[in-house]
């Protein structure tokens, strides 16, 4: 019998799957190895925001939202969110901006000297939750003393 090589495609799911693990090592070099130089070169570069930015093009460019009627009424994206595609997309635009929220929090509190495990919980919750997280570390920040309620950006 012949065996066939193949490629598995790129179905939403399968796509899913790819983003959905292959994002969680970098959560980890977040929590485990925050100064590590792979670390640095992997999370903080432009790298993940540039593969993920173009499968999502990708997704918006072939008509993931073709059935959409537009974004004005709640309706409007329901029914957007019922093409497979078109969640994908909207998946792409949540892990994407998670995993930069949550590099930003390590970033900043290296800036101002914050311990790294009391940082670590409010990654957890950037990654499962997004706001939540990012308010945790807010809150975190303003009652350790080692910041405002101004999320100002730092001169690189």
């Amino acid at each position: 019998m012949e065996r066939k090589d193949r490629l598995m495609p790129l179905t939403p799911d399968t796509v899913f799957l790819i983003a959905t693990y292959g994002i969680m090592p970098f959560w980890l070099l977040l929590a485990i190895a925050p100064s590590w130089t792979y670390t640095q070169t992997l999370v903080h570069s432009a790298l993940i925001p540039i593969v993920i930015g173009v499968a999502y093009t990708f997704y918006v460019a072939t008509g993931a939202f073709s059935q959409s009627e537009g974004f004005g009424t709640l309706s409007a994206i329901m029914k957007a969110f019922t093409v497979p595609e078109a969640v994908i997309a909207g998946w792409l635009h949540y892990i994407v901006f998670d995993l930069f929220v949550g590099a930003w929090q390590v970033r900043d509190a290296q800036r101002r000297g914050m311990n790294h495990w009391l940082v670590v919980p409010c990654l957890f919750f950037t990654l499962m939750l997004g706001p939540v997280g990012l308010l945790l570390y807010i809150i975190l920040r303003k009652l350790s003393g080692k910041g405002g309620w101004v999320l100002e950006a730092h001169p690189v």
